[in-house]
């Protein structure tokens, strides 16, 4: 379980990365991601970063993209939050919106089913 002090610092790379890429990133495709949620080990040596995208690229591609630029992105999360040890950071695509509109979509299909009956 992820301790108190783990989850402050995942919230708050959370927003320097996301500022990051809108001000400072000059690639086009990292600037369509959003980032949405960070899990910090209680160590702080290792994030993982989770995003989405506007962007037509498939998952895959994206993941290489930020992947790439973890080591720029880390080097600038350094000089914007205090932190002694800086994590590793590691990109993954979130599913969990789509997860989501997909149970939506499900549970809309079956109230209209019943509402049909």
């Amino acid at each position: 379980m992820a301790s108190l002090k783990s989850k402050k610092v995942g919230s708050e790379i959370v927003k320097v990365i996301s500022e990051i890429i809108a001000n400072d990133a000059r690639d086009e495709i990292l600037k369509t991601t959003t980032i949405t949620a960070c899990d910090v080990a209680n160590d702080l040596s290792f994030a993982k970063v989770y995003f989405t995208s506007i962007s037509d690229l498939s998952k895959e591609q994206l993941e290489k993209e930020l992947n790439e630029a973890a080591s720029f992105i880390r080097t600038e999360l350094a000089s914007k939050i205090e932190l002694r040890i800086i994590p590793k950071l590691k990109f993954v695509y979130d599913e969990s919106i789509e997860y989501g509109n997909k149970i939506e979509s499900i549970l809309k299909e079956l109230k209209e089913e019943k509402d049909n009956e």
